[in-house]
């Protein structure tokens, strides 16, 4: 849901580092206390638009977390049985020998890891266990409206916004480039709307997308 139905100041955790004391200017539609309570301080510009600035920098968590329709490999060592090369299902659960079903949505390698050894110690005295990502497939982005070539994409790194619409090909001659819109769901099925400047993106900073993440061009 959309909280308040407001486009909400950027998280500073969003916010990719781009050298000392650099800031990413955003043209915020909503409360100014949304702004302060993200620890972000609200500015305005000659024409009056209001415009947030973060003040540390802050570079989003590369740590990646699983998703659905990844591929898993698990070793289990001396144990050829058990290992598996598994698909994470749209619920984010695997199911592997032994251990049944197992949470994987959501939770990064080792913490699937370690969720795998708490099973097997039921079974094994010190169960050595390894899990890898093998292949991501669940880093989808939607890039709508004014690009070049809009749909879904298929990421397998970390891809900024100037990126993502590098990927679509850039802007129509028609897209409204001041009045991008990144929207994001968190964990708790929450969506966030963002408005975010072009011009802002090129002169003082980019934005780090994550898996599900929604571009909308007017």
């Amino acid at each position: 849901m959309v909280r308040g139905g407001l486009v909400r100041s950027i998280p500073k955790e969003w916010l990719l580092k781009r050298g000392s004391g650099s800031i990413l200017g955003v043209l915020v539609v909503g409360l100014g206390v949304l702004a302060a309570g993200c620890g972000i301080h609200p500015k305005r510009d000659g024409g009056g638009a209001p415009i947030v600035s973060e003040g540390p920098d802050h570079t989003p968590s590369q740590e990646y977390r699983i998703g659905p329709e990844d591929v898993l490999e698990v070793v289990i060592w001396k144990n050829a049985d058990l290992s598996k090369i598994v698909t994470v299902r749209p619920d984010g659960m695997i199911t592997l020998p032994l251990i049944g079903e197992l949470q994987a949505g959501g939770l990064t390698a080792n913490e699937v890891r370690d969720g795998i050894k708490a099973r097997l110690e039921r079974f094994k005295e010190i169960p050595e266990v390894s899990v890898t990502v093998a292949d991501v497939r669940s880093y989808n982005l939607y890039i709508l409206g004014e690009v070049r070539t809009p749909g879904r994409y298929q990421v397998k790194s970390h891809t900024t916004l100037l990126q993502a619409l590098a990927l679509a090909g850039g802007f129509t001659p028609f897209a409204a480039t001041e009045k991008i819109i990144l929207v994001r769901r968190d964990q708790h099925a929450n969506e966030q709307r963002v408005r975010i400047r072009y011009r802002d993106l090129i002169k003082r900073g980019d934005v780090g997308l994550s898996p599900g993440d929604t571009i909308i061009v007017p």
